[in-house]
């Protein structure tokens, strides 16, 4: 006889008031997971061209929703990246110095770079069906997020304590342990900063993912994307401003629903050594903890997710490795060698195709728009610089801060250049204002908030006993920034203006252009060269200013950001 005493079922855990909530919640994301499926898979795409975007508001919650279905959806696959490339990048120097030049390229290369050569590519691979489409789409997003997560996990790999790698060494993790039990936990904290930042980078491009438009191939998806769009060029601003509303209200929920306890739980990961007093636990974390149901979910995951990253995976090592061994010059001039080879070799394709159609002369227009372009650039990373690393600090020490600016900027860092047309094209035209100068700000409304989202990280992973020891001993004023806090957040802010740089020059593709209706106004820029290269099906122009962007974006990288990054990098590891 099975026995029901109160004894037996303290063990047990019973569905409970918390239960209902986490079950509603959870039908509710796969309806709309069936939703956006339905209007997806094995739908032709003439069904999509032949059904125009409506501007009324009803129309907004299932164009928010396929929105915010692409963003996750480029969201898993830059995961997926961040956890190769950047890995392979920190592991391996050989491979660090050809893949972080890499990186800083694809991460300043506009996205209608991207767009002339991927939308052939993804609609050829389905012809005449929406997922073509589709993937065209999330692939832009994901150029918009996979970038400056790559970034903060570099900079984490790169900076972990010497004492933990020595820990980990002792207890022989293999690398695949080593991976999962020290390198992700000590990137959490930073890498959810930037993946809330990655959203909002998808957001800030959703026009340009949605509605695309590139020589005689257009196609417009349903999303905010295509709803702003079409506002825009039909002056509505009614529409715009409940295109904005919808934004806000998405961005609010997925920041309570799942950003906020993402924060909170990677507050654990943080690295020192006493004991810190943490904030109130997020409601959502709660509803989770609470549900009887949902706990013992979590168990069983939780239990087969140790077990997958327990696994000793690693290759067979026939003999010890010394650590400390310099590497083989001659193996580094073989590797440099045959890197130069390629590189040449794809240059030389470039110039005949270049060549081809164009003179010497557009050439020199390219360098002239990359040199406009390079500096705005430079004025808009110190401007970002001086406002927004004392805002970042000053938050990212006070948690009560954070829950409360956290949605803000998560909104703000979401909004999209193209919806501040308007106003800037109207201020242009009636006082006949320069376009080169009033153009610039719509590039800081994207890249700035690289700087304060990595700052904030940096700040808020700052080491509790090193704030004890900097109390005890009245460590204030510009010493405190000089002596403490600087070189605390240094491969923070380093990563973070990398990232706004390169996002900088990614967003001169839609701030040295403005419409609004009739009105359009162009500055001189590398992005403009690109934006009408590619509006006018001009490939070769597009390669052109690809490559010429590439040449500045290397260029700079050598001469400035690896350098800092190496000197932030010694000065900012504990251990």
């Amino acid at each position: 006889m099975t026995n029901y005493t109160p004894t037996a079922l303290a063990g047990r855990r019973l569905p409970n008031r918390w239960d209902a909530v986490a079950l509603l919640l959870v039908s509710g994301l796969l309806v709309a997971l069936v939703s956006v499926g339905k209007g997806t898979i094995s739908t032709s795409i003439t069904t999509i061209q032949n059904s125009p975007i409506h501007l009324a508001p009803r129309y907004l919650p299932y164009y928010a929703l396929r929105s915010t279905a692409r963003m996750f959806a480029a969201l898993i696959l830059s995961f997926l990246f961040t956890f190769t490339y950047a890995t392979l990048a920190a592991k391996s120097r050989r491979a660090g110095m050809v893949l972080i030049p890499i990186l800083d390229i694809l991460q300043s290369v506009p996205i209608l770079g991207f767009l002339t050569f991927t939308t052939v590519f993804f609609l050829g691979l389905f012809p005449g069906q929406v997922m073509g489409a589709e993937l065209a789409s999330v692939f832009v997003i994901f150029t918009s997020q996979a970038w400056n997560m790559a970034f903060s996990f570099y900079q984490s790999l790169t900076t972990l304590p010497a004492d933990l790698q020595e820990a980990s060494r002792c207890f022989r993790l293999s690398p695949w342990q080593k991976f999962w039990r020290l390198d992700v936990p000590f990137a959490m904290p930073g890498l959810i900063w930037n993946t809330m930042l990655s959203m909002s980078g998808g957001w800030f491009f959703v026009v340009a993912s949605e509605a695309v438009t590139v020589g005689n191939t257009t196609f417009t998806l349903p999303g905010i994307g295509s709803y702003v769009a079409t506002a825009l060029a039909e002056k509505n601003l009614p529409a715009i401003f409940y295109a904005i509303l919808t934004m806000f209200v998405v961005i609010l929920l997925y920041d309570q629903l799942l950003f906020r306890p993402l924060v909170a739980w990677s507050a654990k990961f943080r690295f020192e050594t006493t004991a810190t007093s943490s904030g109130p636990e997020p409601w959502m974390l709660k509803v989770l903890r609470r549900t009887a149901l949902f706990q013992e979910l979590g168990d069983h995951l939780g239990a087969a997710l140790r077990a997958f990253t327990r696994l000793r995976l690693a290759l067979p090592a026939r003999r010890q490795v010394d650590e400390n061994a310099s590497p083989s010059r001659l193996v580094d001039i073989l590797w440099f060698g045959l890197v130069a080879l390629i590189a040449v070799y794809a240059l030389v394709h470039i110039a005949r195709f270049i060549s081809g159609s164009l003179t010497w002369q557009d050439l020199g227009t390219a360098v002239l728009m990359g040199l406009y372009t390079m500096l705005r650039v430079i004025i808009l990373m110190v401007i970002a610089a001086l406002v927004w690393v004392p805002v970042g600090v000053w938050m990212g020490l006070r948690p009560w801060a954070q829950r409360i600016a956290q949605p803000i900027a998560q909104f703000l860092a979401a909004f999209p250049a193209n919806l501040l047309f308007p106003p800037f094209v109207l201020l242009i035209v009636r006082f006949h204002l320069n376009s080169d100068i009033w153009l610039t700000p719509l590039m800081l409304i994207g890249t700035q908030w690289y700087v304060l989202f990595n700052v904030i990280a940096g700040a808020a992973a700052f080491p509790g006993d090193m704030k004890e020891a900097v109390a005890n001993f009245h460590i204030k004023g510009w010493l405190w920034w000089r002596k403490v806090i600087i070189p605390g957040i240094l491969p923070y802010f380093i990563t973070g203006a990398i990232t706004a740089s390169g996002g900088a020059w990614n967003a001169s593709i839609v701030a040295e252009v403005a419409s609004w209706g009739s009105n359009h106004l162009t500055a001189h820029g590398l992005g403009a060269y690109i934006a009408q290269a590619t509006n006018n099906g001009d490939t070769a122009r597009v390669v052109l200013g690809v490559t010429v962007m590439s040449f500045f974006v290397i260029t700079i990288d050598r001469l400035l950001w690896r350098p800092l990054y190496a000197y932030g990098t010694r000065r900012g590891t504990l251990g």
